[in-house]
């Protein structure tokens, strides 16, 4: 693996920096890693999406990180068309030729591996965006030594979590309303693991159990099924949990679940080591769904097709059998 001098990228941050100084806002695609966080003392592949270039300028033509001290480098895969230059926490990619940069249009990732440390907590990874003679330095921390909460050029955050706690990223989760004495209802949401997991299910002081359930037609009928082995999260893509496909069942609620009320949930996940984490989450309860979030990378579970307007509708646990259930 090739190697450069820190004197060199010391030399050559005051020429990008003054260059960025004169650059209008950039259009905000931030340099970001996936949501969801990590697991303290574990190892983690850290994937720097980047897309569009510099304002104004037509390609990306070099990425170099600063990793944080807490983040022990250990592997940096080669990448194809580009050259990998990596010296103790800074790793440097450059295009060999103007054609393998990236455009200005498209979207890639940048990837290190490394070992996270023992003590949860946030890590900021400081990241330099060259595009030919301009440059974007994404290495602010919000809210440090005066910076907004928001700023322009924010560092790409991860948060090391606790053992325990999971590494999943949860948007949009919400729980159809139910009457007192209904049988169950359904909780939505879209869900994604940086590392990959497994929903296998939850809990929830508003009702008996929680079970992980998907839905399937069959001869126009809409069947429900139990997952009795959970749902998989694969890594890096986004799952959604909504009706008309995998959903959670919150079996026999306890009172009514009123729409502008809010639930509290506990779901449970079983790591790729095996390892069980939980998340937990207060969802509020709505009868459509929120309004969906920017699209996600990922594939999508199923459709979204209320059940109460399929022409019919079974529900088995392990198995298709004949006990309906309102409100899912």
């Amino acid at each position: 693996m090739t190697r450069f001098s820190s004197r060199s990228l010391t030399a050559l941050m005051p020429v990008l920096m003054g260059a960025l100084g004169l650059l209008p806002a950039l259009a905000h695609a931030h340099i970001t890693l996936p949501p969801g966080g990590a697991r303290v003392g574990t190892a983690y592949t850290a994937a720097f999406r980047v897309g569009h270039a510099c304002a104004g300028a037509q390609a990306t033509t070099g990425i170099t990180l600063r990793a944080p001290a807490g983040f022990r480098i250990t592997e940096v895969p080669q990448r194809p068309g580009w050259t990998v230059q990596h010296q103790g926490q800074q790793v440097r990619w450059t295009p060999h030729t103007p054609a393998n940069a990236l455009p200005a249009g498209e979207r890639t990732t940048f990837v290190v591996t490394g070992r996270l440390p023992d003590q949860p907590g946030t890590l900021w990874f400081k990241v330099l965006q060259q595009c030919g003679e301009t440059a974007a330095d994404w290495a602010t921390v919000p809210g440090v030594d005066g910076a907004p909460a928001k700023p322009d050029f924010p560092a790409a955050r991860l948060d090391v979590l606790p053992a325990g706690v999971a590494a999943v990223d949860a948007k949009q989760p919400w729980v159809r309303p139910a009457v007192a004495g209904q049988g169950a209802t359904g909780m939505f949401v879209t869900l994604s693991a940086p590392a990959g997991a497994r929903l296998v299910g939850g809990s929830t002081p508003a009702a008996e159990s929680v079970e992980v359930h998907t839905m399937r037609m069959d001869n126009n009928i809409m069947r429900m099924r139990a997952l009795p082995d959970g749902l998989e999260l694969p890594a890096g893509q986004a799952v959604s949990l909504a009706p008309g496909g995998h959903h959670l069942m919150l079996m026999r609620p306890r009172q009514a679940l009123p729409a502008g009320s809010t639930v509290p949930m506990t779901l449970t996940f079983r790591d790729p080591d095996g390892q069980t984490s939980r998340m937990t989450l207060q969802v509020p309860v709505q009868v459509t769904a929120p309004e969906a979030p920017a699209p996600l990378h990922g594939k999508p579970a199923a459709a979204s097709t209320p059940a109460e307007v399929m022409p019919g509708m079974s529900h088995g646990k392990g198995q298709d059998h004949g006990m309906g259930h309102a409100g899912h």
